[in-house]
Parts: structure tokens; sequence; C-alpha cells
């Protein structure tokens, strides 16, 4: 997966920082620059081409949607404001996405998560035919690399917005859905929370409402679940 580079438009300084914070999450998110007004973004866009625009609407002397007007090759938009009613001429304008202040970081990710359907709508983001993937093993693709996983070294999987936490000996981030990606694994692994999946080959003890592993990775199990965990047993 290439890095995108990107720009934060925004007067609030708590704003910026919790855009900042958002983006600093995501691996394969880069910070350009952090604006204060419309005028600053049109600057860096002198010098650098970016693929997102995380712009507030209400900026002094230019607003969002009038920088929008005024430029002719633009990057990718997500609108961030604490203001509805914009949202149809937002759209007018070709914006990626609205993002409602406050917005959380699962929401941020979903609007990333849209950015790069449109850059690259063609791309795969799980490898599973016959020739390369068998009973064993799944291959995965993360960031620009494609890896092969075998199913035994999958300690357990956390959902992360439109992605999800594959750990192993180490932690791969994987644009696909907890959901989606556990349809693809083997009936060892079994979801024990709306936002965890283990490989229950690796379950080491159950304390109360908590699972711990192998890799002592400790993991809650949600009130739905554990009827299906005990049944496992």
């Amino acid at each position: 997966m290439n890095v995108l580079q990107c720009i934060i438009a925004d007067d609030e300084p708590i704003a910026r920082q919790i855009l900042e914070s958002y983006i600093s999450e995501v691996p394969h998110l880069e910070l350009v620059a952090s604006c204060k007004n419309a005028f600053e973004v049109l600057a860096v866009l002198q010098e650098k081409q970016v693929a997102i625009l995380f712009l507030d609407i209400n900026m002094p002397k230019l607003s969002g949607l009038s920088l929008l007007k005024t430029m002719q090759h633009k990057p990718k938009v997500v609108i961030t404001t604490a203001y509805s009613e914009y949202a149809v001429e937002g759209f007018e304008l070709s914006v990626t996405d609205y993002l409602l202040k406050p917005f959380s970081l699962e929401r941020f990710i979903q609007a990333v998560s849209k950015v790069q359907q449109q850059l690259k709508p063609l791309q795969a983001t799980i490898v599973s035919n016959d020739t390369e993937a068998t009973s064993t093993s799944i291959f995965v693709k993360s960031d620009k690399k494609i890896i092969k996983l075998d199913f035994d070294a999958i300690d357990h999987i956390e959902a992360y917005g439109n992605y999800i936490k594959i750990f192993t000996d180490t932690m791969i981030l994987v644009p696909q859905t907890l959901s989606d990606f556990l349809e693809k694994l083997p009936d060892n692994f079994v979801r024990i929370h709306k936002s965890f999946v283990i490989n229950f080959n690796r379950l080491k003890l159950i304390d109360g409402n908590q699972i711990v592993l192998v890799s002592n990775a400790k993991l809650p199990i949600g009130k739905s679940f554990r009827k299906a965990v005990l049944d496992r047993i």
C-alpha cells in the first residue's frame, strides 16, 4: 500500500491536534502540513502534490468551500466540520467524505478507506486463489507487500475500523473487515468479542470474562460470545 501524503486545514488548534493524532495512527498516511487557513494550504500545494486534504469549512478570510471552488487541481478532499448543513454543497464539489465533529478514529479510518478505494479501485486486499493459498496458510496484502501467514502463527486478530490487526510475532495491518477475514479462516479461529478473534489452539486459560493466550495477550470475552466460547472447551 503506497504512502498517502496529506494536509490538514483547520483554524482550531485542538481540531488540528486530533487529526494529527489520528493520522499518526495510520501507517500509510504521512502528514505534509498542518495549516491554520486556506492560504497556507494553497502555498503548500504550490510546492507539493498530496493525496488527501482534510478540510474544515469555517475558516477566517476564505472558507473551506470557497477554497475548493478556487482550486483547479485538487487532492481528494475529506471535509471535517461541526456543521451538517454544508454536506450537499460539499458533495456537489466532489468531496470524498464528510466528517462531522467530533468524529472517532474509526470513522476517520473509514474516510481514508474511501479515498483509497477511489485512488486504487482495483486493489485486492486478500489473495486466496488455489495457487497462492493452502489449507495451512493465507496471503494478505499489507503496505506494499504480499505476506504469507501460516494459520498456526496467528495468535489473534483485532478489528480496527475497516482494517484488522493480525498479531503473530509482530503486528500486521490489513485493509479488511474482521467479519470478512474470519470467513477465510479455519474452524480453530473463534470470535470472542465484536473486536477480537483468537486462534483457539493458542488458548492458555480463561479468567472470568477474560481470555489469556500463549502469547500472554489478555482479551475480553463479549457477553454474547461467552456461551460459544465455553462450548468449544
